[in-house]
């Protein structure tokens, strides 16, 4: 009996991930032509004036800006999200400050490993309640609330809370990441490379500035490599196997 519900819950988990697949890539690629119809009419049909030398210029300038993170996002954020979740986060946006740390906690609550089955259904479940929040909230404080509260907020919240707001939601992932992961090695490794990083590198060559947090990543992954704890890594191999 446990090997028929063993091999059906395998066939059910195929399934699902044959089909998250195929429905990602879809609405994926329904959603770059759909955000690329707007532009493509004004260019080719408005009468604006645009050439094809200023979208060239303008495609090739973001992409300077932006050619580190369009790599270094997916191979960050996979491990902890999943496939399925990661249709979700590329889909919905605001990974870094929304989905992301919902995942995250939602796999903490739950004592879910990154890397398995049940750490991808929790970062599922996770950013579609982030989503509905997202939604609900934004619906009610903004579209119906927004402008009643904002005459309510004096001028000097607003401008500080526009400053520390990022850095406080960055904050607490850090937090959450750190006890977590439980790699002090690994935590120093990141923290120390970011601050040569960001207080060496960058005033040495301030054109790196845009690239400081994909040099970052890549560093602290290949530093992360060579000084992981591999008795730990070995243990846990011993008992999976």
């Amino acid at each position: 009996m446990s090997t028929t519900a063993t091999g059906a819950q395998a066939s059910a988990l195929a399934e699902f991930d044959r089909t998250t697949s195929r429905w990602g890539q879809l609405t994926m690629t329904a959603a770059l032509l759909l955000s690329l119809a707007g532009p493509a009419y004004l260019v080719f049909f408005a009468d604006l004036g645009v050439t094809g030398t200023m979208v060239l210029t303008a495609a090739l300038a973001v992409g300077a800006s932006f050619f580190v993170l369009w790599f270094v996002e997916p191979i960050t954020y996979y491990p902890v999200l999943g496939p399925a979740a990661m249709y979700q986060a590329f889909m919905i946006g605001n990974l870094a400050n929304k989905l992301l740390p919902a995942a995250m906690v939602a796999q903490a609550t739950i004592g879910a490993k990154s890397g398995t089955k049940k750490a991808d259904f929790s970062a599922i479940m996770a950013i579609c309640g982030a989503a509905m929040v997202h939604v609900m909230s934004m619906l009610i404080f903004v579209g119906l609330l927004g402008t009643w509260l904002l005459s309510l907020v004096p001028l000097e919240v607003m401008e500080v809370t526009r400053i520390y707001i990022f850095p406080a939601i960055i904050g607490a992932v850090i937090v959450q990441l750190v006890f977590s992961a439980k790699q002090p090695r690994i935590t120093i490794v990141a923290v120390g490379v970011a601050l040569l990083v960001i207080f060496v590198l960058v005033p040495l060559v301030p054109a790196l500035a845009k690239l400081a947090t994909g040099i970052s990543v890549v560093v602290t992954a290949v530093l992360a490599w060579f000084v992981r704890d591999r008795n730990a890594a070995a243990g846990k191999a011993e008992l999976v196997n």
